[in-house]
């Protein structure tokens, strides 16, 4: 999902109906702040995401973009796998 400062892209992976796994397909990245951003925020997402077995998670202080762009592929995602 496009966001202010980037694409965030995710793909989830789906065993028996139960989110297991999410990758990172795409993040800002154009400079040092982005990085730093995406470094800390990322993993955090997934964490809960994976906890939550889903896309109902929270926003990550001070990511709200990156974490906004993340939600929104990673329920894209699990809306084509009919989750």
């Amino acid at each position: 999902m496009d966001t202010r400062y980037g694409t965030v892209q995710v793909a989830a992976t789906v065993n028996a109906g139960r989110l297991t796994a999410v990758r990172v397909l795409h993040a800002p990245s154009d400079n040092g702040r982005d990085q730093e951003i995406a470094a800390y925020a990322l993993p955090r997402l997934t964490q809960e995401a994976l906890s939550a077995h889903g896309a109902a998670i929270d926003a990550v202080s001070g990511a709200s973009y990156t974490s906004a762009g993340y939600i929104r592929s990673l329920q894209s995602a699990l809306d084509k796998a009919g989750v």
